[in-house]
């Protein structure tokens, strides 16, 4: 169970990167277009502006992806975590509590 959690960690990581990538693509691209705007025709001003619409297009369908990828995640991990509490309610809720008694116990001594 925590191979696959960690397994899913690196895989949106790697989403992470590769959007954080894209929409630095998109702020350059747009930069770009703001320095050819003074010296531009009209039509080299609408090429430019219809590509980096398309790509901020596919910035903002990979950011919705990744937010999906991220909320079913952790769900998932919710899940996983209720289901080993219902498994295992004394290692869930009796170690915590057997713990925090002996650190009370220890800390009351002194």
């Amino acid at each position: 169970m925590n191979i696959a959690l960690f397994e899913h960690r690196g895989a949106i990581e790697v989403k992470k990167d590769r959007l954080v990538k894209d929409l630095k693509g998109v702020v350059a691209d747009t930069d770009d277009l703001l320095q050819q705007v003074v010296n531009s025709t009209a039509e080299e001003f609408a090429a430019t502006r219809t590509r980096i619409e398309g790509q901020l297009r596919d910035a903002r369908s990979r950011l919705d992806a990744a937010r999906i990828a991220v909320a079913r995640k952790a769900c998932d991990a919710a899940d996983a975590t209720q289901e080993y509490v219902r498994e295992n309610p004394w290692k869930a809720f009796g170690i915590p509590a057997v713990a925090g008694l002996i650190v009370f116990l220890l800390l009351s001594r002194r």
